[in-house]
């Protein structure tokens, strides 16, 4: 990929995601990446966030509800800390302080873009998601992606970050080299942000989607390959089942018999473990499958920019050189 910046300093950042504050089972990654971020790198990051788990809710804005926020203030070694309806000064141990929104993601990135840090934020970061959001079915569903698509929509340069899981339940040895990597790609594509003529921005690339297999060669990163990929283009089917009894259906009418109500309970075994024969070589779905990191550039309309990923003949040329 061609670079189109020549920005060398450090960016203030807002940090943002679709899985709430930290929580051991919910949102186990923010926290981690936050202090790569500003005690490693360096960096000046301002976190908006949902005040609980929004995932599943794409590029969603709450214009009938009024959004109400509260302060949030993370401690060692987890993250988890104080709610308040104030602003206060940190107590002993806690890090930052943070903003909980009762909000969906785009929104929360939204309102701190435009309403919190106007005319201050650099760079939006959306993640790390608990989970993959390669291929199209996921990057169109989800909150972590739709967070990054909202803030390139204001032309704020935008990152989407995930970590694909892959055993269950994923090793905790496995969080702090994937921060590590999570960090040094988003540092890496901050210096050398693509160039796309159709950006919104400044002929730039509008968006990058990130997705990090969670896998025993992250440990070491030795073998882990890291590809410039597209979006590998998928479909789903049910997402939900009746509660009780079978799908509410009437063999002579279309008009359902049955109590109309529903839960959330998606056949996803094709996207999660598809068909090697299904995946688009150079895809996101297919370097996810083969074990590696994919970095799939994006505009701001679920579109991939012609040049950049096209102009490579050869599978291997889109392998990152840089070592990080």
């Amino acid at each position: 990929m061609s670079a189109n910046a020549n920005t060398k300093r450090r960016p203030r950042v807002l940090l943002t995601n679709d899985d709430g504050p930290p929580d051991t089972k919910e949102s186990p990654y923010i926290f981690g990446l936050y202090k790569h971020l500003t005690e490693r790198l360096g960096w000046d990051v301002e976190v908006v966030v949902p005040s609980s788990q929004k995932s599943w809710i794409g590029k969603a804005y709450q214009i009938k509800e009024i959004t109400k926020g509260s302060y949030f203030y993370p401690t060692n070694p987890d993250g988890e800390g104080e709610i308040s309806p104030v602003s206060r000064p940190l107590k002993e141990n806690e890090v930052a302080e943070w903003i909980l929104l009762d909000a969906t993601p785009a929104t929360c990135a939204n309102i701190g873009i435009h309403n919190i840090y106007p005319n201050e934020i650099d760079l939006v970061v959306s993640g790390p998601n608990l989970g993959r959001n390669s291929s199209s079915a996921f990057a169109l569903s989800s909150g972590t992606v739709g967070a990054a698509m909202s803030s390139s929509l204001s032309k704020i340069r935008s990152i989407a970050i995930s970590y694909g899981t892959v055993t269950h339940p994923t090793p905790t040895t496995y969080f702090e080299p994937a921060h590590i990597l999570g960090a040094n790609i988003i540092e890496h594509l901050w210096h050398t942000w693509g160039s796309d003529e159709f950006g919104l921005k400044n002929n730039e690339v509008d968006l990058y989607n990130v997705n990090i297999p969670l896998i025993e060669p992250i440990l070491s990163n030795e073998g882990l390959k890291i590809y410039w990929t597209t979006m590998w283009r998928t479909s789903y089917g049910r997402l939900f089942k009746p509660i009780s009894g079978d799908s509410p259906q009437s063999s002579k009418s279309s008009t359902p018999t049955e109590s109309l109500v529903f839960k959330w309970s998606p056949a996803m075994e094709g996207l999660i473990r598809p068909d090697h024969s299904s995946l688009v070589v150079g895809s996101d779905g297919w370097a996810l499958h083969h074990g590696a990191v994919s970095v799939t550039p994006l505009r701001a309309s679920f579109a991939e920019p012609v040049e950049g990923i096209h102009q490579f003949a050869n599978i291997e040329d889109r392998i990152w050189k840089v070592r990080l």
